[in-house]
């Protein structure tokens, strides 16, 4: 469920064939080989006393922040004074230069912690900030809101203008990366300065993906498991169904290629938040609900640096599906596009083997920072 394509949790993976290890970097000019050489260092959560600061060795993969941690430090921000979003920050230390901040945006079902492999690593030389969408983790999840992606799309500006007021790096994982990639399309005040996109969704459910054979064979399934959804009582078993441990687990082994990261406290990020008074009709509306816009209409807009990381043992975005071969084939259309497949990664690269994303990521936003 974590940062799957919604209608994924409902039925099996399409694609669980076994992909030979590989990572394969394809080019553009924001792509490099060489890693910059970093020290091990602290990072001080913001808000947190001395005895708080976290030790960690960056690029490992081994610095995780622990969940009641992060909890514990979040912070609200009203959204058109309506909806309250969480929100968190970590930070290098104060005395070091400012640096370009970066925004984690998560996936379908998961939250903030989905990132605890990754923003110790990262706040050891940048800002960090990390946001709850709407309808997922613990920001609201209003029962009359229509979601859509432009709805997400819009609530990133609007954190960008009101909250971190800096130009930003985006950085997002499935419908998260593409809310992203909507949200740096139609950006006019220069608020964002680069993309990152992980296993990047193409859309808000899977009938975005009408080319793809594998799901042109179960259209007419997702059309009438939309209108199962739109019954409250058939909507209300599926959704107990769906949010049970075992049943999340199941999925989550199923989507991330290193079966050791689904551990309990995975499961837990995924389980709490579907307890929440809205939840449910969160899930109902987000899977029933329009796709919204596909990348490949809104690439070609992004004259911004733009990172590519894709794991080839992606169930729900394979590279031999549609959305994949597109993102694999911007670097050759793209100057400003850089595309790094990793093997042995299933859909959620940052939490499935983060030291090989840290392993891409920060030399790129390195070079990007020297611009």
């Amino acid at each position: 469920m974590a940062a799957a394509t919604p209608h994924g949790i409902l039925r099996l993976p399409l694609n669980l064939l076994q992909r030979k290890e590989r990572e394969e970097r394809i080019g553009g000019r924001f792509a490099f080989r060489r890693l910059h050489s970093v020290k091990p260092s602290s990072v001080v959560i913001l808000g947190c006393s001395s005895s708080d600061v976290i030790n960690c060795s960056p690029v490992s993969g081994g610095c995780v922040l622990g969940v009641r941690e992060i909890r514990e430090r979040c912070s609200k921000w009203q959204w058109k004074g309506l909806y309250n979003i969480n929100y968190f920050v970590s930070s290098s230390s104060p005395d070091s230069p400012p640096k370009t901040p970066l925004l984690l945006v998560h996936g379908f079902g998961a939250s903030i912690p989905h990132w605890r492999r990754n923003i110790g690593t990262l706040a050891q030389h940048y800002t960090v900030y990390a946001i709850d969408l709407l309808g997922f983790g613990a920001s609201d999840k209003p029962k009359d809101f229509s979601y859509t992606m432009e709805a997400w799309a819009q609530l990133i500006l609007d954190f960008l203008d009101e909250v971190v007021q800096k130009p930003t790096v985006l950085i997002g994982n499935s419908v998260g990366s593409l809310a992203c990639v909507i949200a740096a399309s139609e950006s006019t005040q220069n608020l964002v300065q680069g993309l990152v996109l992980l296993n990047c969704a193409g859309g808000m459910n899977n009938k975005a993906i009408v080319d793809d054979w594998r799901i042109k064979f179960i259209f007419p399934l997702l059309l009438f498991i939309d209108f199962l959804l739109k019954q409250r009582q058939i909507a209300s078993a599926i959704f107990e169904r769906v949010r049970q441990r075992d049943n999340l687990k199941n999925v989550l082994l199923s989507i991330y290629g290193n079966k050791e990261s689904v551990d309990d406290e995975l499961v837990q990020i995924i389980s709490e938040p579907a307890n929440d008074e809205g939840a449910l009709d969160a899930f109902v509306s987000i899977v029933t609900g329009p796709p919204g816009p596909n990348p490949a209409q809104l690439m070609q807009k992004i004259c911004l640096p733009v990172l590519v990381l894709w794991g080839d043992q992606d169930p729900f975005t394979p590279l031999d599906g549609p959305v994949g071969k597109f993102f694999s084939s911007l670097p050759s259309q793209l100057s400003n596009v850089s595309l790094y497949v990793l093997g042995g990664v299933g859909h959620c690269p940052h939490d499935d083997k983060p030291d090989l994303v840290h392993e891409k990521l920060l030399p790129w936003l390195a070079h990007l920072a020297a611009l």
